[in-house]
């Protein structure tokens, strides 16, 4: 079952939260320093509750909370060079590491492209990691390809 992420859900999706920060701290620790999650609870909860952001979440018995997906709605409005588009940006997606290998990712990101479709965007974006190797295949068999690449020098 998918659905909206609710208050209940902060504790399981706190741990989601620091599974992938574990997994960028270990392949990138220059930046991701410390053990830590991209959210605070209380940062957490007013995000769940902000209409313009969607916090999905996969559930396999309706309460056991196995993957999350946080999304947000990104405008293009028209300029001189770009057109209006309307982006479902996917700003995390995590599989519980005991939930992986079931599917329950593809079903995820499914119900996340049926959603942008159903609420009129473009296209949905995302960046991924260059050092989560395992992220960039999984994207890729779900057909995403590279829109642009960033790049960058240590000094």
């Amino acid at each position: 079952m998918i659905r909206k992420a609710e208050k209940s859900d902060i504790p399981a999706i706190m741990n989601l939260l620091f599974q992938v920060y574990t997994l960028h701290h270990e392949g990138r620790p220059d930046i991701f320093g410390g053990a830590n999650t991209k959210y605070t609870e209380e940062e957490l909860e007013k995000i769940i509750n902000d209409k313009s952001a969607s916090v999905f979440v996969f559930t396999d018995d309706g309460e056991s909370v196995k993957a999350h997906a946080f999304c947000n709605i990104k405008e293009q409005h028209k300029s001189r060079i770009l057109n209006d588009i309307k982006t479902l940006y996917i700003d995390d997606i995590c599989v519980d590491e005991s939930a992986r290998g079931r599917h329950i990712g593809k079903a995820l990101y499914d119900f996340v492209i049926s959603y942008a479709r159903e609420i009129g965007c473009y296209n949905v974006t995302l960046n991924v990691w260059e050092c989560n190797q395992s992220a960039k295949k999984f994207y890729e068999a779900m057909g995403m390809n590279v829109q642009r690449t960033e790049m960058e020098k240590i000094l």
